[in-house]
């Protein structure tokens, strides 16, 4: 991948791709993503709990996490070794982290922290502003991340063939640019997705969730709803993205904006659609709708009797079969938050608040 940046005079000047090992040791990525730990998976953030976690078998994890659901995150760089090494001392480290219960988990979460006093349960909820309503049960499930400048075929390969088994393995690639003058950046790209899919048509190594797959997942009466919320989408410009299920957004200035998501029926979620109204601690671009029309939009939907207000999101249970007129009522509350996201644009982060105030904030 080429990346360029655009001069005052639309001039191009081309940032270089540099190699980690040359000019930044393993160690900086590995540093890089522990500070910035949204930036690794594409459906959840995660919550760093440890840092070159020992093991019982004389290894070091080199980051371990939890993701929204409380399931173990190891996240593995691939550093020198070979395709195959990198693969097994991956399952070796999940292996491992299947046999952690909470108490573990909390004592490596203490450690890490330096902090004896710290609760684990309490750090995952405060960090993914989880609501009373929504219970967790840790390490139900280990999820791998691969993480390297140059994932190759056979690691995509391996990957993809573990993603059908039923192991949560993701890939992604990282690549370090610098111009002229100093001015860095980092790209990523996710090679091989986590996501779990039934056996079907692969396109090389890479497995996505499609339209095709999401519909064949779904029930006869899932499948009759999220068809025509797709088609709604499709007509009003809203982009698709697919991972484990889809999420659908407004395109705002550069930055896009969760009107709904929804997984897939054979991942760990239930058949849910969520719509991201006040979540804006999730490290993902948001309106900046007013609170008094976020809680009128709430209101609406509540209305309806389809929807439940979770703190952060409005939950829609799609469990059996919806009337035509429960649909309509549906896709009408879609359509209003649809139109308070365009009518409000993208919010302002805070650090360009601050700029804007002359730095009080």
């Amino acid at each position: 991948m080429r990346v360029f940046s655009i001069g005052a005079d639309d001039d191009f000047t081309e940032y270089e791709a540099r190699e980690f090992e040359a000019e930044h040791e393993e160690t900086v990525l590995q540093r890089w993503l522990e500070a910035n730990p949204d930036g690794i998976l594409e459906d959840s953030g995660i919550l760093i709990i440890g840092r070159e976690v020992s093991t019982n078998l004389g290894g070091f994890i080199d980051l371990l996490g939890l993701d929204r659901q409380g399931n173990v995150v190891v996240v593995e760089l691939k550093r020198d070794r070979t395709p195959r090494d990198t693969i097994a001392q991956a399952l070796e480290y999940a292996a491992y982290a299947e046999r952690l219960d909470a108490d573990g988990l909390e004592r490596i979460l203490r450690a890490y922290e330096r902090d004896e006093s710290l609760s684990l349960a309490d750090q995952h909820r405060k960090y993914f502003t989880l609501n009373d309503a929504e219970a967790v049960a840790f390490n139900k499930d280990q999820r791998v991340v691969v993480v390297g400048q140059a994932v190759t075929p056979q690691i995509r390969q391996t990957a993809t063939f573990l993603g059908l088994k039923g192991v949560d393995v993701t890939c992604v690639e990282f690549t370090f640019f610098q111009a002229e003058g100093g001015r860095r950046l980092l790209s990523k790209e996710i090679v091989v997705s986590g996501s779990r899919l039934q056996p079907g048509p692969v396109s090389g190594t890479r497995i996505r969730m499609t339209e095709i797959h999401f519909l064949e997942s779904c029930d006869e009466h899932d499948k009759a709803v999220f068809s025509r919320i797709l088609s709604w989408a499709r007509r009003n410009s809203i982009s698709i993205k697919w991972g484990r299920g889809f999420t659908a957004g407004v395109d705002l200035d550069g930055k896009r904006v969760l009107v709904c998501e929804a997984y897939a029926r054979d991942t760990d979620w239930p058949q849910h659609l969520y719509t991201p109204l006040r979540n804006r601690a999730s490290g993902l671009p948001t309106a900046a709708v007013p609170e008094a029309v976020i809680d009128s939009l709430a209101s609406q939907a509540q209305v309806t009797g389809l929807f439940t207000d979770t703190g952060k999101s409005m939950k829609c249970d799609i469990n059996r079969a919806f009337a035509d007129a429960e649909v309509d009522a549906l896709l009408a509350w879609l359509e209003s938050v649809r139109q308070a996201i365009m009518n409000h644009g993208p919010e302002t982060p805070p650090e360009s608040r601050a700029a804007l105030h002359g730095g009080d904030e």
